[in-house]
C-alpha cells in the first residue's frame, strides 16, 4: 500500500485513532474538576454556613487571680454550646467590663470556631474603711476612684504598703461603682505616687480628707509612730509627701515634735498649740 494511503487512514476523518487519546484526557480532566468542584463547594458550606454554627473549638481566656475561667466565661453569658454565630462579642465584652474586679475586657472572635478573651485587673492604690453589713471593713480603690473589693484577698498590693484614706463618704456606693469625682484627682495621684515611691506610704499610717468647701479639700496625713501631723494640698505628689517626710525626720532627730507641719504652700510652716 502506497505511503500517502497509510497516513490517510491514520488521519481519516472516520479513523478514532487520531482522537482517542485527546478525548480519554479530556474526559477525565473533566472528571477531575467536576470533583475538585464538588470538594471545594462542600468545603465552603462546611467553613461558612455549618462550622460558625457549632460550639467554640478552641477558647482561650486570660484572667487573673480570683477570677477563674470558668467564672469568666458564665459571667459573659458564654455557655458550652455558644458559637461564632450566636455570640454577640460586644454584648458579652460590656458584661464583663461591669465587673467590680475588671479595669478592662475584650472579646474577640476569630473566624470560625475561636474566641480569645482578655482581661485587665483593676489594681488597688489606697484602703478606706467602710461600714460592711454593721462591721468596719477595708475596700480596696483603684486609682480611678472605684471600690472594687473587700477585705484582704490575693492578687492585690499588700494593705501595709497602701494608704489608708479616711474621711470620704462613702454611703451607699456600690463595688464598681465610681465614687465622686470630686475624689478622682486625690487617688490618681496616689497611684502615681505608689508607682513612683512606694515605699514613701510605709512611713504613712493614715490620710484623712478635710473638706474645705463643695469641691475642694485639704489632706492631713497621720506620719507611723509619730504624733506630728502632715497638712498637705488635695493635690499630693511625691515631691510635697517627700518634703514633708523630710521635716519630720528633722524634728525627730532633734527630738522635738510640733503639733502640726503644714505644707500647702511647699513650704513649711510649724504649727503647736
Amino acid at each position: 500500500m502506497p505511503m500517502e494511503d497509510v497516513m490517510s487512514e491514520i488521519y481519516d476523518d472516520e479513523n478514532p485513532v487520531k482522537y482517542g487519546v485527546p478525548l480519554r484526557f479530556e474526559k477525565n480532566v473533566k472528571k477531575f474538576l467536576f470533583f475538585a468542584a464538588i470538594f471545594i463547594f462542600c468545603g465552603i458550606i462546611w467553613l461558612f454556613a455549618i462550622s460558625p454554627l457549632k460550639a467554640f473549638v478552641f477558647v482561650e481566656v486570660e484572667s487573673f487571680p480570683g477570677f477563674a475561667k470558668e467564672d469568666v466565661l458564665k459571667f459573659a453569658g458564654i455557655e458550652n454550646g455558644t458559637s461564632y454565630v450566636s455570640l454577640n462579642a460586644a454584648q458579652a465584652q460590656k458584661l464583663l467590663a461591669s465587673h467590680p474586679l475588671v479595669e478592662s475586657a475584650k472579646v474577640i472572635k476569630k473566624f470560625p470556631d475561636r474566641l480569645s478573651i482578655f482581661l485587665v485587673p483593676r489594681q488597688a492604690v489606697a484602703l478606706i474603711l467602710a461600714d460592711v453589713n454593721g462591721q468596719t471593713r477595708p475596700v480596696y480603690i483603684d486609682r480611678y476612684a472605684v471600690p472594687f473589693k473587700i477585705g484582704f484577698n490575693s492578687g492585690q498590693a499588700s494593705p501595709y504598703a497602701l494608704p489608708v484614706v479616711s474621711g470620704i463618704p462613702v454611703g451607699s456606693s456600690r463595688l464598681g461603682e465610681k465614687l465622686s469625682p470630686v475624689y478622682t484627682p486625690l487617688f490618681r495621684q496616689l497611684g502615681k505616687i505608689l508607682d513612683e515611691s512606694p515605699l514613701l506610704w510605709q512611713a504613712v499610717s493614715e490620710i484623712k480628707v478635710v473638706r474645705t468647701n463643695h469641691n475642694k479639700y485639704d489632706l492631713l496625713l497621720f506620719p507611723l509612730g509619730h504624733p506630728v501631723k502632715l497638712k498637705m494640698a488635695g493635690d499630693i505628689d511625691k515631691e510635697s509627701l517627700h518634703y514633708a517626710l523630710l521635716m519630720l525626720d528633722v524634728y525627730r532627730r532633734q527630738n522635738s515634735f510640733p503639733d502640726e507641719i503644714d505644707v500647702r504652700s511647699r513650704i513649711g510652716v510649724v504649727k503647736t498649740w
